[in-house]
């Protein structure tokens, strides 16, 4: 009764998103993002999570938290790269866990100390994804847009503008879908769903249960070639400061990581080696996939990008993951 009217939001925004359109999803980003943070934060290990940062065993104060807090994720995935992954050409479907929002680093295995208990690796890591099952066939997958234009660097680095509690801007014209998994894809994100679940996980077929039957947590930091959860590079680019003007005159200006024009870095970092390696990892993207798109975004007009890449796009995409090596500084981080 208490979160009744979120959850009745939450449910028609999960609907819109799994069955994606752009005139759908209009109105419906801000529910989903407050369910979602709800649903991160209400579970038993999001309680136990809240208890545990709050230094707190009241059972009031830590519900006072968790409502005062539900909406501190909301700035930082506003500003991910949003794909809307789908398992209809895979036999397994996705199962779902007591901790419904699924936080994945590929350098934070299930061992790993910022795993432990209740602990979830900090959505302000670089490296860090959110899936977020919308229904059997469709997950909602969110990655951090520094993670996405770049896969070289420490994924344990924070995101530029990690601060929570804040506005961010949501683009929906940005949104990735048609990105089609196969079965190991979703066996492997199945796997990660059941190792970041507190206690109990449920699924459609008893076979969906048991991921690990075929997946090896050994394997956790390679799955996918590394790339299980990126978006299609070949759909980014640089750039995305937003201009904005209210009705009573006063404007809003913030680049694509939240920052203002008085914040230190606004629009500092596609003049270095992000920018750099975001071309780079489009000619690698190619290399190891091929021409056909992992996901496709809107174009200006009213269709989507083309669903694979001609011989021409293709030839200049594989050029650029050798001609930007040798620009980018540091090297890649395991």
């Amino acid at each position: 009764m208490f979160f009744g009217q979120i959850d009745g939001t939450g449910k028609e925004a999960i609907e819109a998103w799994a069955n994606f359109s752009l005139r759908g999803v209009l109105g419906q980003h801000d529910a989903l993002l407050t369910y979602m943070g709800t649903q991160k934060l209400r579970t038993p290990k999001g309680l136990s999570f809240i208890a545990q940062e709050g230094r707190s065993s009241d059972r009031d104060s830590i519900l006072s938290l968790m409502v005062a807090n539900r909406r501190m994720y909301a700035a930082i995935w506003s500003e991910c790269v949003w794909m809307v992954a789908d398992a209809s050409d895979s036999s397994t479907k996705f199962i779902l866990s007591d901790h419904p929002v699924t936080v994945y680093n590929r350098s934070c295995g299930p061992k790993n100390q910022r795993c432990r208990g209740a602990s979830d690796p900090d959505l302000t890591l670089s490296a860090t994804h959110t899936l977020f099952p919308l229904s059997l066939d469709k997950i909602l997958i969110l990655t951090n847009l520094t993670w996405a234009r770049n896969p070289y660097q420490d994924p344990l680095h924070q995101r530029p503008n990690p601060l929570l509690n804040r506005s961010g801007i949501f683009k929906p014209m940005n949104v990735l879908t048609e990105r089609y998994l196969n079965e190991q894809e979703v066996l492997e994100i199945n796997f990660i769903i059941r190792s970041r679940a507190f206690k109990y996980i449920a699924a459609g077929e008893r076979e969906w249960l048991y991921p690990e039957h075929h997946i090896s947590k050994a394997q956790w930091a390679q799955f996918g070639k590394g790339y299980l959860l990126m978006p299609d590079p070949r759909a980014l680019h640089m750039g995305g400061t937003v201009y904005l003007g209210y009705r009573d005159g006063r404007p809003h200006v913030a680049d694509e990581y939240g920052r203002r024009p008085w914040q230190p870095g606004f629009e500092t970092d596609g003049s270095g080696d992000e920018s750099v390696a975001l071309e780079r990892f489009k000619g690698e993207f190619a290399r190891l996939f091929g021409p056909r798109r992992r996901g496709r975004v809107r174009w200006p007009g009213p269709g989507l990008e083309p669903e694979q890449d001609d011989d021409e796009s293709h030839k200049y995409h594989l050029g650029l993951e050798e001609e930007n090596r040798k620009l980018l500084k540091g090297k890649r981080y395991g």
